[in-house]
């Protein structure tokens, strides 16, 4: 069940069935915090709910009614910041189905509640081909907390770099400046930016890099502290997917997904030196580069596809079902 601009109610072949509500409004124009129609009287039937931002709108609202109705409520949070009534919000909720360790503790999610049931890649899309690789990408949002500007400056001599993401997520100076600044810092160097790419597009994407680098930051260039950042890193998880070696910054919940050394490398968040070193090491060792992508497609594998995020929410549903 979500919101949309238009009702509407369909069921998919493999048997799920959507509900698109049509909101009454979003409070303070936020689009996680859509309002009325017809939420609660659209979960009044269920058993169990499982809600998404513990912070929103629909997420407070459903969860009062859920414990006035006496049904089981499970939620996941994605980083939506907000106020936590005192305290009170979160003992509405009977399970914490966390996306990792790093959010349960944002969440501060109590203990005896908590599952890590992470998130995934579709490992039949992102999976890794007979193309040649070469060259560094990197895809996600445009914005200073995902650190590009360090990328570009760490870049090798001679190296390219795909900056593969949306902009204009930033309403305020002088982060909305942010794209401007890549530009500056990426003239004499080989860097392309690709705004807008298509879904049949970005898997190859994957398979071409031959390194894959995530590298936000605790601190932006423009001094600013970020205080919840990369719960998971799902980008991390596509292109691990693809068998494309990794670096990441060991912010947040990446170095949940990364094992250092083995499946790419972990470094110190804004190391400008520590990102240029594990990158050039990775792109003149190709056969280093190889074992490290192998490994991490079978990380992937056997931890991190949707298909063991399902498991492991329905672990978390029989666990309240046997109460």
């Amino acid at each position: 069940m979500t919101f949309g601009s238009a009702p509407e109610r369909f069921t998919e072949d493999g048997g799920l069935e959507r509900v698109v509500l049509r909101p009454a409004l979003r409070l303070r124009g936020h689009p996680a915090h859509p309002v009325g129609g017809g939420l609660l009287r659209a979960t009044a039937g269920a058993t169990l709910v499982h809600l998404h931002q513990m912070r929103s709108a629909p997420a407070r609202a459903v969860a009062v009614a859920a414990l006035l109705r006496r049904q089981r409520s499970v939620v996941t949070d994605h980083g939506l910041g907000g106020g936590g009534w005192g305290g009170l919000l979160p003992r509405l909720f009977d399970r914490f189905a966390c996306v990792s360790r790093y959010s349960a503790a944002v969440m501060a999610a109590p203990a005896a509640k908590t599952h890590i049931v992470y998130g995934g890649a579709d490992a039949g899309r992102y999976r890794p081909g007979d193309e040649p690789r070469a060259g560094v990408l990197f895809v996600g949002r445009v914005t200073p907390h995902k650190g590009i500007d360090r990328l570009i400056e760490a870049l090798p001599p001679g190296a390219a770099l795909t900056v593969c993401g949306t902009t204009g997520h930033d309403r305020r100076a002088p982060e909305r400046t942010y794209p401007d600044l890549l530009r500056q810092l990426a003239r004499g160097r080989d860097v392309r930016f690709l705004e807008h790419v298509s879904e049949a597009e970005l898997p190859l994407l994957y398979r071409r890099a031959a390194v894959f680098v995530l590298p936000s930051v605790e601190h932006t260039c423009f001094g600013r502290h970020i205080e919840i950042s990369e719960l998971l890193g799902l980008s991390l998880l596509e292109a691990m997917a693809s068998a494309t070696p990794v670096v990441c910054s060991g912010v947040g919940g990446l170095s949940e997904v990364v094992m250092n050394g083995e499946t790419g490398y972990v470094t110190e968040p804004g190391d400008v030196e520590a990102l240029a070193d594990r990158i050039s090491i990775l792109l003149r060792d190709a056969p280093l580069a190889r074992r490290m992508g192998e490994a991490a497609r079978r990380h992937v594998m056997a931890e991190f596809t949707w298909e063991r995020c399902a498991e492991r929410c329905l672990d978390v549903y029989a666990e309240l079902e046997a109460l």
